[in-house]
């Protein structure tokens, strides 16, 4: 396992250690958190036993049923202060999180983390050339603005092809996934939402 590999397992590992930490808090079983997120007790076993590596948008919903913060699962930081209806992050500020496993190697880059009362998640996300292993498939909806780069994206056994200016949106409860064409990554505007 290489530096980069190493460095995204420990950050998956103390995202399960945390989901757990949290859960266990708020007297939550396994069962409970289930029901609240809508995922499967054993999906949710997985991903605090690190032997699945949840989706961003996977942790948000997580996140929302725990009562804390994404950005807590994801570091470990807890942020104080108060709200404030506009929150900013700067590009030297963002931290790119990386998906440790399969191909493409997915980096998304949190764009709007600072804001605690947010209604969507938003990253710039970088995607490589290769497929990944199996396809993404989670709760909510996707919106998608290409910045960077030619990609095919599959989604729901169809293929279609996009380019910079292309924006798309979808549910993401039918199996889906990116690779980059023209031998350079493609970077995209993700943003994800919940549905109620």
């Amino acid at each position: 396992m290489n530096e980069p590999e190493q460095h995204a397992a420990a950050i998956y590992s103390a995202i399960g250690h945390r989901i757990r930490f949290k859960r266990l808090e708020n007297d939550l079983s396994l069962n409970d958190l289930a029901k609240k997120t809508g995922f499967t007790k054993s999906y949710l076993s997985q991903i605090e036993n690190l032997r699945r590596e949840p989706s961003i948008s996977t942790l948000t919903k997580i996140a929302f049923a725990l009562g804390v913060d994404v950005f807590f699962l994801i570091s470990g930081e807890i942020r104080h202060g108060d709200e404030q209806s506009i929150s900013i992050v700067k590009i030297s500020e963002r931290e790119a999180i990386q998906r440790k496993s399969g191909s493409p190697v997915y980096v998304y880059e949190p764009i709007n983390d600072k804001k605690s009362d947010r209604l969507m998640d938003g990253y710039v996300v970088t995607v490589g050339p290769e497929s990944p292993p199996e396809p993404l498939v989670h709760e909510g909806q996707e919106l998608t603005y290409v910045l960077e780069g030619r990609h095919e994206f599959f989604y729901d056994g169809k293929t279609y092809l996009f380019e910079e200016g292309d924006s798309y949106c979808f549910d993401s409860n039918k199996p889906h996934y990116s690779r980059s064409l023209g031998g350079r990554p493609s970077k995209l505007l993700v943003v994800f939402a919940s549905k109620k």
